[in-house]
């Protein structure tokens, strides 16, 4: 009794179509940010065609000077053969060197689109999206990603269509000068394509592993830097390098496996060459004894079999460089396609100038499902008013402002400004027209006089200064040895807690927010 497929072979068939689908749609992806650089791309592959015909005539006029030039003493005809084939050498040479100049160009201007494409997405997720995901992976996808894209595109496509062409013009030419012995060498060929499927098929999964574990690395190394002085206050400092060389292994033995399974594919390609020139010395010996093949068609063959490899062992590691480009723009693809719950709607529109009048009508929040931190809030502030909220740690006090400058989306009910529902508004328009002082006062690389008027681009230097004369922070400033111009370092680290306060009440104030 015959039984058909189970339902794990089923699932796993399933699986695969996806992985097939999800891979065509991040090729079509790229191709499409491939687009306005269409015509560096098509000149450079009119070089990569040119150089793959030069190097094609490299064995062809070293066969050709061993019949009609060795084998009769031609010094002069072998002289000119010789300098032909400088030629070709120098030619290709140059003509690699523009096909690679394209490229890098081509690549260079394709990422800085990317990057920047990945940048604005991320500026407009909502702080739920932040809250579920680590900064340090978003910094992986936006640099190492990238980057591992930028290596292929720069140098990886180039030498693989190259390779791919140099071996169909080698199968073309071998084919045209003997076809029998053509043949022959071609043996190897079902044992060589059955080596790479198997490779392909691990190296994939391989090297998709590889770029997850190094996003956990860079997450945990961000979040580790970032909260320094809390884990020296805390004598954190082994459990965190425990925890960091843990991660760090992972990563190590994802690469390392990624590298074995490249390594292997390496010896193997070494012997099928060799075993292809053996039986091309052997089978040409023969048809060269017996008059049917000339010893300038052995010999070309010699080096057309010995390119032919050649390029088979770059395309192991191009490969190689090609999945990890894969598994690196196949995650950048998964952050662009962020669901729609994590964006600003569609269909919102302007708020005009407001009031300032806040309305919480029945609201209710939760973080997560089933954990209600808000329940049936109203609330009311009307312009001009100033709101205390008083509770303890923990009561939604901050929740309240969240939802306020729509950070979330209420569960339930609605936050009005002026009668607008915020869910109804655009971020942008609402915010403009907001200023917030966190708790945990964020400062940004640059000046002091530059954090201040972050909010307001266009402020003058009186209207900083007095801006942060109303929150007192004027003193302090003019006291350290480049006042206003003092640069911050990062997060404000050189600048205590109550320093950064008071700069950000003056950043708030300097907006001249409708609601504060």
């Amino acid at each position: 009794m015959m039984h058909g497929p189970g339902p794990g072979f089923r699932r796993m068939m399933v699986l695969e179509e996806e992985r097939a689908a999800n891979r065509r749609g991040t090729l079509l992806r790229l191709g499409a940010y491939l687009q306005p650089v269409a015509l560096l791309i098509m000149a450079a592959a009119v070089l990569v065609l040119a150089n793959s015909g030069l190097q094609l005539a490299g064995p062809y006029l070293i066969g050709l000077a061993v019949d009609r030039f060795i084998a009769v003493g031609d010094r002069a005809g072998l002289i000119r053969i010789v300098l032909l084939l400088l030629a070709t050498y120098v030619a290709s040479w140059l003509v690699m060197g523009g096909q690679i100049y394209l490229m890098g160009l081509a690549s260079q201007r394709t990422l800085a689109r990317m990057r920047t494409e990945i940048f604005r997405a991320i500026q407009g997720f909502t702080m739920r999206f932040f809250d579920e995901r680590e900064a340090g992976d978003l910094m992986s996808r936006l640099v190492n990603d990238v980057d591992v894209i930028n290596q292929f595109l720069s140098n990886g496509l180039v030498d693989l269509v190259s390779d791919v062409l140099l071996l169909v013009g080698i199968l073309v030419v071998m084919v045209s000068m003997h076809p029998r012995l053509a043949l022959s060498s071609f043996a190897v060929l079902p044992f060589m394509v059955g080596t790479t499927v198997i490779f392909s098929r691990r190296a994939r999964a391989a090297f998709r592993r590889t770029r997850e574990k190094i996003g956990a690395v860079s997450a945990d190394l961000e979040e580790n830097l970032s909260g320094m002085r809390v884990v020296q206050a805390f004598a954190r400092e082994s459990q965190n390098l425990q925890r960091f060389m843990a991660l760090n292994a992972e990563n190590r033995d994802a690469n390392v496996q990624a590298q074995t399974i490249t390594s292997a594919f390496m010896p193997a390609v070494d012997v099928l060459s060799t075993v292809a020139i053996a039986i091309v010395v052997g089978y040409g010996a023969h048809l060269a004894v017996s008059g049917q093949a000339s010893v300038g068609t052995i010999v070309a063959f010699i080096a057309y079999v010995q390119r032919f490899f050649q390029p088979i062992r770059r395309l192991s590691n191009l490969y190689t460089m090609a999945q990890s480009a894969l598994a690196g723009a196949e995650r950048i693809c998964h952050l662009l396609d962020t669901p729609e719950e994590y964006r600003e709607r569609d269909g919102t529109v302007d708020l005009p100038p407001i009031q300032g009048r806040v309305e919480f009508r029945n609201v209710h929040f939760a973080y997560k499902p089933g954990e209600p931190v808000l329940k049936g809030i109203n609330l009311v502030a009307e312009p001009g008013q100033t709101i205390a909220l008083v509770g303890p740690t923990g009561a939604g006090k901050t929740t309240i402002v969240a939802l306020l400058a729509r950070f979330y989306d209420v569960t339930e009910g609605q936050v009005l400004v002026d009668g607008y529902d915020v869910r109804d508004v655009r971020l942008a328009s609402l915010r403009s027209q907001m200023g917030m002082v966190p708790q945990d006062s964020f400062l940004f690389s640059g000046t002091i006089a530059d954090n201040i008027r972050y909010g307001r681009l266009d402020a003058t230097d009186e209207e900083v200064e007095a801006a942060a004369r109303l929150v007192n922070a004027h003193d302090f400033i003019v006291n350290l040895p480049k006042g206003y111009q003092t640069e911050v370092t990062e997060r404000g680290s050189n600048l205590s807690l109550g320093q950064r306060q008071l700069i950000s009440f003056a950043r708030a104030i300097l907006a001249d927010p409708r609601i504060l």
